[in-house]
């Protein structure tokens, strides 16, 4: 009889598989992927700057826009234009005084009476109407910008030539009163002085000068086709 093989006692143990070898990527190609990667970058923060620029392009007019009329407003420019033109008066003063006045607000009253853009009190305007002929003057005229502008303008006409076309005399009765600035004068003559804005004896008429005075300039340069220049 014959032998019978023998078998293990134990199944072998599987032989373990071989790792496969993985090739380590070139190093061309790594560096390549990297300069891809950095280009997309680049190329995504030129397109946003490029956007951002666009943008501000388009939008720069309409917020400088918005900005001027916050800071240097200007309204009723052809009210402006034909007064001035009428009285012979320099429109960007007379949008200046409106500006110191009522900062182009309709239907401003103050405490003492004075009303509409140029801040007329109804003595003011009445004497005004009287002398300029509008026999039919109410003072409830002064809310309208038409009859405001007209008689304020036609106010600084009067002011300036009664003072030999000095404008800081005008403007300074135009805030302080005619008998204050003559008062002024006659002092600073005694002294052998010339009366100057820094000599304006009043702080709040001192200010509202150089107020009217730095916003004429500021208007002159700012709106220069708007007023008619």
């Amino acid at each position: 009889m014959s032998a019978r093989p023998q078998t293990a006692r134990y199944p072998s143990r599987p032989a373990a598989p071989r790792a496969k070898r993985v090739a380590a990527p070139a190093r061309g190609s790594t560096a390549a992927r990297r300069r891809a990667i950095r280009r997309r970058r680049i190329a995504a923060i030129l397109g946003s700057a490029i956007l951002a620029g666009l943008v501000g392009v388009l939008l720069w007019p309409l917020f400088h826009h918005a900005v001027r009329e916050i800071t240097l407003p200007l309204r009723h420019e052809d009210i402006i234009r034909q007064q001035a033109r009428q009285k012979d008066l320099d429109p960007a003063m007379l949008a200046a005084v409106i500006y110191a006045e009522s900062h182009f607000r309709d239907g401003q009253v103050s405490s003492a009476g004075a009303q509409g853009l140029m801040q007329l009190t109804p003595d003011t305007a009445k004497d005004i109407a009287r002398k300029s002929g509008g026999i039919d003057f109410a003072v409830q005229d002064l809310g309208t910008p038409q009859v405001n502008i007209s008689y304020g303008a036609y106010y600084l006409r009067y002011l300036l030539d009664r003072y030999g076309g000095n404008e800081t005399f005008a403007l300074a009765a135009y805030n302080g009163g005619e008998g204050n600035v003559d008062r002024w004068i006659n002092t600073a003559r005694q002294r052998g002085q010339s009366l100057t804005v820094a000599a304006i004896p009043y702080a709040e008429t001192r200010a509202y000068v150089q107020r009217v005075e730095h916003a004429q300039r500021e208007y002159r340069h700012t709106y220069p086709v708007e007023l008619g220049y």
